[in-house]
Protein backbone atom coordinates (compact mmCIF):
# COMPACT_ATOMS: atom_id res chain seq x y z
CA UNK A 1 0.00 0.00 0.00
CA UNK A 2 2.64 2.65 0.84
CA UNK A 3 4.20 1.74 -2.38
CA UNK A 4 1.01 2.41 -3.96
CA UNK A 5 1.03 6.16 -2.60
CA UNK A 6 4.82 6.92 -3.42
CA UNK A 7 3.57 5.75 -6.67
CA UNK A 8 0.20 7.31 -7.40
CA UNK A 9 0.12 10.49 -4.71
CA UNK A 10 0.68 13.15 -6.91
CA UNK A 11 -2.55 11.76 -8.68
CA UNK A 12 -4.12 10.99 -6.03
CA UNK A 13 -3.85 14.97 -5.02
CA UNK A 14 -4.86 15.85 -8.45
CA UNK A 15 -8.46 13.67 -8.29
CA UNK A 16 -8.65 15.14 -5.05
CA UNK A 17 -8.92 18.54 -6.86
CA UNK A 18 -10.64 17.26 -9.88
CA UNK A 19 -13.62 16.18 -7.60
CA UNK A 20 -13.44 19.31 -5.17
CA UNK A 21 -13.99 21.54 -8.74
CA UNK A 22 -16.80 19.09 -9.77
CA UNK A 23 -18.64 19.67 -6.50
CA UNK A 24 -18.11 22.87 -6.83
CA UNK A 25 -19.75 23.31 -10.36
CA UNK A 26 -22.18 20.57 -10.12
CA UNK A 27 -23.67 23.44 -6.49
CA UNK A 28 -24.69 25.86 -8.88
CA UNK A 29 -27.90 27.09 -9.11
CA UNK A 30 -28.02 26.63 -12.72
CA UNK A 31 -27.28 23.08 -12.77
CA UNK A 32 -30.49 20.31 -12.70
CA UNK A 33 -31.50 18.47 -8.87
CA UNK A 34 -29.36 15.33 -8.94
CA UNK A 35 -26.40 16.61 -10.77
CA UNK A 36 -24.04 16.32 -8.07
CA UNK A 37 -24.92 12.89 -7.12
CA UNK A 38 -24.37 11.99 -10.62
CA UNK A 39 -21.74 14.36 -11.39
CA UNK A 40 -19.15 12.88 -8.27
CA UNK A 41 -20.17 9.62 -9.10
CA UNK A 42 -19.28 9.91 -12.51
CA UNK A 43 -16.00 11.96 -12.40
CA UNK A 44 -15.12 9.92 -9.20
CA UNK A 45 -15.06 6.17 -10.96
CA UNK A 46 -13.30 7.64 -13.95
CA UNK A 47 -11.29 8.95 -11.80
CA UNK A 48 -10.82 5.81 -9.96
CA UNK A 49 -10.24 3.23 -12.93
CA UNK A 50 -7.53 6.03 -14.89
CA UNK A 51 -5.39 6.12 -11.57
CA UNK A 52 -5.86 1.91 -11.02
CA UNK A 53 -5.12 1.75 -14.77
CA UNK A 54 -1.48 3.54 -14.02
CA UNK A 55 0.00 1.67 -11.13
CA UNK A 56 -1.14 -1.51 -13.10
CA UNK A 57 0.97 -0.52 -15.72
CA UNK A 58 3.50 1.14 -13.57
CA UNK A 59 4.02 -1.76 -11.69
CA UNK A 60 3.71 -4.03 -14.27
CA UNK A 61 6.77 -2.17 -15.92
CA UNK A 62 8.54 -2.57 -12.90
CA UNK A 63 8.44 -6.15 -12.94
CA UNK A 64 9.40 -6.55 -16.52
CA UNK A 65 12.46 -3.95 -15.82
CA UNK A 66 13.43 -6.02 -12.29
CA UNK A 67 13.54 -9.40 -14.64
CA UNK A 68 15.17 -7.77 -17.67
CA UNK A 69 17.80 -6.97 -15.17
CA UNK A 70 18.50 -9.77 -13.35
CA UNK A 71 18.90 -11.65 -16.74
CA UNK A 72 21.85 -9.41 -17.66
CA UNK A 73 19.70 -7.15 -20.19
CA UNK A 74 20.29 -3.16 -20.78
CA UNK A 75 17.86 -1.46 -18.93
CA UNK A 76 17.63 2.64 -20.14
CA UNK A 77 17.13 5.27 -17.36
CA UNK A 78 16.26 8.86 -17.13
CA UNK A 79 18.93 11.24 -16.05
CA UNK A 80 17.84 14.05 -14.73
CA UNK A 81 21.23 15.35 -13.75
CA UNK A 82 22.43 16.35 -17.62
CA UNK A 83 19.73 17.90 -19.68
CA UNK A 84 22.23 18.75 -22.48
CA UNK A 85 23.96 15.84 -23.45
CA UNK A 86 23.55 12.61 -21.77
CA UNK A 87 19.68 12.42 -21.13
CA UNK A 88 19.45 8.68 -20.42
CA UNK A 89 21.76 6.00 -18.58
CA UNK A 90 21.97 2.50 -19.69
CA UNK A 91 21.90 0.27 -16.52
CA UNK A 92 23.38 -3.48 -16.84
CA UNK A 93 23.98 -5.65 -14.04
CA UNK A 94 27.56 -6.54 -15.64
CA UNK A 95 28.84 -3.09 -15.03
CA UNK A 96 28.86 -2.70 -11.25
CA UNK A 97 24.99 -1.76 -10.93
CA UNK A 98 22.96 -3.23 -8.40
CA UNK A 99 18.98 -3.21 -7.20
CA UNK A 100 18.31 -2.06 -4.17
CA UNK A 101 14.57 -2.36 -3.69
CA UNK A 102 13.45 -0.67 -6.59
CA UNK A 103 16.57 1.97 -6.96
CA UNK A 104 19.27 0.62 -9.11
CA UNK A 105 22.30 2.17 -7.76
CA UNK A 106 26.08 2.02 -9.31
CA UNK A 107 29.13 2.93 -7.17
CA UNK A 108 29.83 5.84 -10.24
CA UNK A 109 26.90 7.68 -9.78
CA UNK A 110 25.69 9.75 -6.81
CA UNK A 111 22.45 9.27 -7.08
CA UNK A 112 19.92 5.86 -7.44
CA UNK A 113 17.54 5.59 -9.96
CA UNK A 114 14.01 4.61 -9.65
CA UNK A 115 12.75 1.75 -11.80
CA UNK A 116 9.26 3.15 -12.60
CA UNK A 117 11.26 5.01 -14.46
CA UNK A 118 13.09 3.06 -16.32
CA UNK A 119 12.36 0.46 -19.80
CA UNK A 120 14.34 -2.45 -20.99
CA UNK A 121 16.64 -1.48 -24.19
Amino acid sequence: MQEFFFLEGAYLILAGIILLITLFVTTRPFMTKGAVKKGLSSVAIFLAVMIGAHYYITTSRMAEVRAAFEQGKTIICESRMQRKVAQDVRIKKSNDWELQGNNFVSPHYERPFFSARCIVE
